[in-house]
């Protein structure tokens, strides 16, 4: 008979905690999750999804507008917020159902309701006991409005993709990648856009020159941004919301938006009581293997204090699988993961900032282009692309790249395949462009950036 009812007890159904169910099942694993929302987690609910289905939404303003350029009689039509929120709810269904058959296909026992440990080998879901001789804790993060006199009824991204109607006014708070994507979208859409950014520059510790180049063509769009800015209170009236910085001055508008960071769901969940060490921010501390202080539990995602991206905590899920389930200690690799920002325009990166580069080498070959895209050559659109390779001078090797214009995801996806394969500029140099293209670019660049003046010593 089995000590335990399942080999692995999942808690959190999001995208790291269904890979990790699904792939130690198939390894012939006794799996149940636990969840107490909708199976799919951030991403698919409430982030990466839905919000990427509002950028497509507000860039089809622009596409409208440049089609005239191409001969096609073209006017903008109307546009239906509460029909493109209705759309892609039903989508966000799809996935949800798509999800749970995942999990049914592969034989991992679904139960919905919230887990608590009762002890480091018992889960409780909704007053019923489940013993399991591995956990994974896997439960993510959510969106926090710190401390303010009148934030309390102050939205975060969950409410902005259930908005029943755009408002006239928004303010967004903060300067991440959040931030800066949801200013695009409601910009395009109409709305009137300010940003209340605590720093000097959007998205802190992106390379400078594509923060510099971001915050240029969000302001030529007509984004408000107000840098070296924070909030002292909010108060509301029936004319709208007035937003008071440290400062003094009122930002007037009709809602607010907080983006200024999430928070590990660890809270209330039993997990100190299991003797489960948590860092201050409440994170699961881990070890390189996504270990906690307690031997049988893991965590992985959102909810640690390692990377928070969608497809890491799929690497993390994976990772631990092969750990603990196929006898192969595998640790998660940080280094050279690509991201992007579907801000407007948006932004994709591999490797390390300019100043990363010069932190870590000492010396660095910078080589940047800035151009207007073909398409606008037609259109007159005043939109740029910034592309940038940073390279380090004894090795020749890539160690950054950069870039903010159209698809820049989809661009920087492939060539972080090289750089995660160690390529140099001179195999950069050699491989042929695709002309006319704006990925051409990267493996044209042929004129270094001069080397940044130093400041004399006082």
């Amino acid at each position: 008979m089995a000590r335990y009812d399942y080999d692995l007890f999942v808690i959190g159904a999001g995208s790291g905690g269904v890979r990790a169910a699904r792939f130690a099942a198939a390894a012939g694993a006794r799996v149940a999750i636990c969840e107490e929302s909708r199976v799919g987690g951030t991403c698919v609910i409430r982030g990466c999804i839905p919000k990427k289905l509002l950028v497509y939404a507000a860039h089809y303003r622009d596409d409208f507008e440049d089609a005239r350029a191409y001969g096609w009689d073209s006017h903008l039509p109307t546009f239906s917020w509460p029909q493109l929120i209705a759309n892609k709810d039903r989508e966000i269904d799809r996935l949800n159902g798509i999800y749970i058959g995942l999990l049914k296909n592969s034989g991992v026992e679904l139960l919905h309701g919230r887990g608590v440990l009762a002890d480091a080998h018992t889960v409780q879901v909704d007053g019923k006991s489940y013993t399991a001789e591995t956990i994974l804790i896997a439960t993510g993060s959510w969106p926090v409005v710190p401390p303010i006199p009148g934030g309390d009824g102050c939205m975060t991204s969950n409410e902005a993709l259930e908005l029943p109607d755009l408002p006239r006014r928004m303010l967004i708070v903060g300067g991440g990648y959040i931030a800066v994507e949801f200013a695009g979208v409601f910009a395009n859409l109409g709305v009137e856009v300010s940003m209340a950014v605590r720093g000097e520059e959007l998205l802190n510790g992106f390379d400078d020159d594509i923060r510099i180049e971001l915050a240029r063509a969000m302001r030529d769009q007509g984004v408000t941004i107000h840098t070296r800015t924070q909030l002292e209170s909010i108060a509301r009236s029936d004319a709208g919301i007035t937003a008071r910085t440290q400062m003094g001055q009122d930002i007037d508008v009709d809602t607010v938006l907080y983006a200024t960071g999430r928070k590990a769901l660890t809270k209330n969940m039993g997990l100190a009581e299991a003797g489960v060490e948590l860092h201050e921010d409440g994170t699961v501390a881990v070890d390189e293997l996504s270990r906690s202080s307690v031997s049988n539990i893991y965590a992985i995602g959102d909810c640690t204090d390692r990377m928070n991206l969608t497809p890491v905590a799929l690497h993390e899920a994976m990772c631990f699988v092969q750990t603990v389930f196929r006898d192969n200690p595998t640790k998660p690799v940080y280094a050279d993961v690509p991201t992007a920002v579907f801000s407007t325009p948006a932004i994709g990166t591999v490797g390390l900032t300019e100043a990363q580069a010069r932190k870590t080498f000492g010396r660095v070959d910078v080589y940047k282009s800035r151009f207007r895209p073909l398409k606008h050559t037609l259109t007159g659109r005043q939109e740029f692309t910034l592309m940038k390779l940073l390279v380090e001078p004894k090795s020749d090797r890539v160690v950054g790249l950069h870039m903010i214009g159209a698809d820049a995801a989809e661009i920087v996806q492939g060539f972080a395949v090289a750089i995660r394969c160690g390529a140099t500029k001179a195999q950069f140099d050699a491989t042929i462009g695709i002309h006319p293209s704006s990925a051409e670019e990267f493996v044209t660049m042929r004129t270094k950036e001069p080397e940044p003046v130093q400041e004399a010593a006082d």
